[in-house]
């Protein structure tokens, strides 16, 4: 297979585009992937006390996501260096199908973002009165707790309708030590911010950074699209 005399130039700018941004989508796949890994194991601990799986859920769709974007780009770029136009087809199609998920996915976060946020508060809320009983639950809450350095969903006093503060909201002082303060919590020995409104912070800032990377590819991959289609029409 190749180009016509006619079309050789252009066909060659066009070939070599299309290798170029699928290198780059694979480079940015590759980032979308390590970013998700990085926030399912680092932050796995908030899924418990959200009584949901949305969350992880939604991480695991992103890191799939990013790998079937990596082997695409791969195969885009063995079409483009071979001159396969089956491989170029099959290409566009796969291409085609994940912009759109990643179009519909994007839209629907968006729309029930605020939705989902009244969600974690209902949930975490009705966690906090299973602490002490279950104990995945009241690790969850005392990693939580301690990590992003928070207490109670909106405020430490949504403890007191359960029972004492957690140590786990007591200030750290040097050498793993903490403030006492399950007995007379106040502003100046506990975690002030609540958990709802750090572990919202934490989703939005990552959800940035990782959508603006999607965001990237997504362009990207107009760009492909729109190459392979070229290109495959060029190649006799």
């Amino acid at each position: 297979m190749g180009f016509s005399s006619r079309m050789d130039c252009c066909g060659q700018f066009v070939k070599y585009s299309l290798f170029i941004a699928n290198f780059v989508i694979f480079v940015g796949g590759a980032i979308v992937f390590c970013l998700t890994l990085w926030t399912l194991v680092d932050r796995s601990f908030v899924n418990e006390l959200l009584g949901t799986n949305l969350f992880s859920g939604a991480v695991y769709v992103l890191l799939v996501t990013s790998v079937i974007i990596c082997l695409v780009s791969f195969l885009g770029c063995v079409g483009a260096g071979k001159e396969v136009k089956c491989l170029l087809l099959t290409y566009f199609i796969i291409v085609a199908l994940v912009f759109v998920t990643m179009l519909i996915g994007g839209v629907l976060g968006y729309v029930f973002r605020e939705r989902v946020q009244q969600t974690m508060r209902q949930e975490m809320r009705s966690t906090m009165a299973l602490y002490g009983s279950r104990r995945e639950i009241t690790q969850a809450w005392d990693l939580t707790q301690e990590r992003l350095q928070c207490c109670g969903v909106d405020t430490w006093h949504d403890w007191t309708r359960y029972g004492p503060v957690p140590e786990s909201c007591c200030q750290e002082l040097f050498g793993g030590q903490r403030k006492e303060c399950t007995i007379f919590p106040t502003v100046t020995n506990l975690y002030n911010q609540g958990c709802l409104y750090v572990t919202t912070n934490f989703i939005r800032d990552h959800a940035a950074v990782i959508g603006g990377t999607s965001i990237a590819v997504a362009i990207l991959m107009i760009f492909g699209m729109i190459f392979s289609c070229l290109l495959f029409n060029m190649i006799e």
